[in-house]
């Protein structure tokens, strides 16, 4: 993802997770709000209490790429927050995959002609 799709500021990511819809999955938990912005921006995130630094970073680039794949379909205006849960760094590839793109079309972010 290039560097205007990320939602790097973490005022931003704050506001994604307190007035956010959250959809959950049990290999990840996707949080979205709608931004007035002609693109929409996506973040990562894995808490402590998932283990040590790399296993959070193994997580994170799972879903990362995971969401990689998606982001073209996803229809412009959204901030997006993807959350890491205890099983995701051990999770089998396609089941992730399937996770993920099962949330966004949960939350309605994919466009139509995905």
């Amino acid at each position: 993802m290039d560097r205007r799709q990320r939602l790097t500021r973490s005022q931003d990511v704050q506001r994604v997770r307190n007035s956010g819809r959250s959809y959950a999955h049990p290999l990840a938990v996707l949080v979205t709000r709608r931004n007035d912005l002609d693109r929409s921006r996506f973040a990562v995130g894995a808490g402590r209490s998932l283990g040590g630094a790399v296993r959070r970073n193994r997580a994170k680039r799972r879903l990362r790429s995971a969401l990689r794949s998606l982001a073209p379909m996803i229809a412009p205006g959204w901030d997006v927050l993807l959350l890491a849960r205890d099983t995701t760094p051990s999770a089998r590839w396609p089941d992730l995959q399937q996770a993920v793109a099962g949330l966004c079309r949960r939350a309605g972010l994919l466009t139509e002609s995905a």
